[in-house]
């Protein structure tokens, strides 16, 4: 609804009935559509050609701006609970820890003598202690002479240790294949744990660029709105103030 004043336009506020000019508010139609929905909520009989006044438009837009505000929070806390989540679980597993919690006694003695089975210090003592076999055998010192030439005692002996040895070896590597698989399973259980944070990053990224950046923009809108108003109706009130002492000081 609208009339003329003073060879002014003005506009009837759907809200308090009162006048007011073009510039002291705006139409509906002219709105934002958070700022409609948030009037529709109240009034759901408003129309595209009814005027509303920026005093009552200021609490609209206030309004409409906390839940924007709420809604950043929401998404905020769940990225949070999420990342949270993630802090917590526990894919990752301490290889050395959980195979020495279920290693038996012969196990240990199968990685001590394939340890000590593939170091300089056995295959030095082995060959002095062949040697040695031998050249007392050989040469009769200290009158000991039993394994005569050629070694048949040394050979069983031999023998015997090579069918011992070997088994106790062959222990030995399947626990070292045992932790190279538990180790493969932790190096794939921390691998799928970055590649989901880095895709996590990315959506947080993305989710920086598009909406949270979309929703600033749109609250800066509408606060620059609510400044242009403002404005609008100081510089209106100190136009009046100027006309009201040009009065004055004619009248004086």
């Amino acid at each position: 609804m609208t009339t003329v004043l003073n060879k002014k336009q003005t506009y009837k506020d759907i809200f308090d009935g009162r006048s007011y000019q073009k510039v002291d508010g705006a139409l509906f139609k002219n709105l934002d559509q958070g700022i409609k929905n948030e009037l529709l909520e109240d009034y759901p009989k408003l129309k595209d050609d009814d005027f509303i006044a920026y005093v009552h438009l200021t609490k609209y837009s206030l309004r409409y701006m906390g839940k924007i505000i709420v809604r950043a929070q929401e998404k905020n806390e769940s990225i949070k609970g999420y990342v949270t989540a993630l802090s917590q679980e526990k894919d990752n597993i301490n290889v050395d820890e959980q195979l020495q919690a279920k290693i038996t006694f012969g196990q240990k003695i199968a990685d001590a003598v394939a340890k000590f089975g593939g170091s300089w210090t056995f295959i030095i003592s082995f060959i002095l202690l062949m040697a040695a076999w031998m050249l007392i055998n050989q040469l009769r010192l200290f009158g000991l002479h039993f394994d005569v030439y050629p070694f048949i005692l040394l050979n069983l002996a031999l023998s015997t240790l090579a069918a011992v040895q070997a088994p106790l070896i062959m222990m030995s590597q399947n626990r070292a294949a045992e932790y190279d698989r538990l180790q493969a399973l932790n190096d794939f259980n921390v691998n799928k744990k970055s590649e989901e944070e880095i895709r996590f990053l990315h959506a947080k990224l993305d989710h920086i660029v598009q909406q949270d950046q979309s929703e600033l923009l749109e609250i800066q809108k509408l606060q620059t709105e609510m400044l242009a108003a403002i404005s609008r109706q100081l510089t209106r009130l100190e136009s009046m103030q100027n006309q009201m002492e040009g009065v004055k000081e004619e009248n004086e």
